[in-house]
């Protein structure tokens, strides 16, 4: 059964006078379990595509529904609820709060789910990702990788059944995303759906499936 169903999805932006078709009748679903790569080029739609998903913007056509609920078109107060107890984002970058330390990024994210827990649970989502060593560092103190690995533990703070990826592994070295892609593959395992824009091939060779985007629109190559 799917957990994520995206419909007909259009999206228009204006400059001036002139009118930009970012997408353009994009349908697809993902299945509990599911790693789905998200490939096309800069510009294709794919940041639009997941930012429409995660019901931080709204579509101009079409609709999204997540775990049986309709997200698009309720007030952003309904669909930031959703959004904290169904969807996990993990972002190129941008993912911590810069004055809140690794521990509080995490705790944060399961206060806005309302997720309850120790913190010896809450710690357990750091020390999955091998960051129990940066429990109380701040964002400025961690690597590159580090901080990747960071923010996906951020992103998955509050358990979620969807995780939303852009470009999660473009700043990192081959070895972090490596692990990435490990970590990534366990979270699958444990039914967790994850649709990943990308334009790294080593990323969507490990996907149970890839979708291209172009122009707005699903293609098939």
């Amino acid at each position: 059964m799917s957990i994520l169903e995206a419909t007909e999805l259009y999206r228009f932006y204006h400059s001036g006078d002139a009118e930009v078709v970012a997408l353009r009748g994009v349908s697809l679903s993902l299945d509990k379990g599911e790693l789905v790569a998200l490939l096309g080029p800069s510009g294709s739609g794919k940041s639009t595509l997941l930012n429409l998903i995660a019901g931080l913007d709204e579509p101009d056509g079409g609709h999204v529904d997540v775990a049986s609920l309709r997200l698009s078109r309720r007030s952003e107060t309904v669909r930031a609820a959703i959004r904290a107890r169904h969807i996990g984002i993990f972002m190129q970058s941008g993912n911590l709060i810069d004055h809140l330390t690794v521990g509080g990024n995490i705790r944060l994210q399961r206060s806005l789910a309302g997720k309850q827990g120790t913190d010896a649970t809450i710690a357990s989502f750091a020390t999955r990702l091998g960051l129990s060593a940066h429990w109380n560092a701040f964002p400025a103190q961690l690597s590159g990788g580090e901080a990747a690995r960071a923010g996906l533990a951020v992103a998955l703070a509050a358990e979620p059944a969807i995780l939303l990826c852009d470009e999660p592994t473009a700043e990192v070295d081959s070895e972090t995303e490596q692990e990435i892609i490990a970590d990534l593959a366990e979270r699958r395992k444990a039914g967790v759906a994850i649709l990943v824009a990308t334009h790294s091939k080593v990323l969507a060779k490990a996907a149970d499936r890839v979708i291209q985007l172009r122009d707005g629109r699903l293609v098939n190559d």
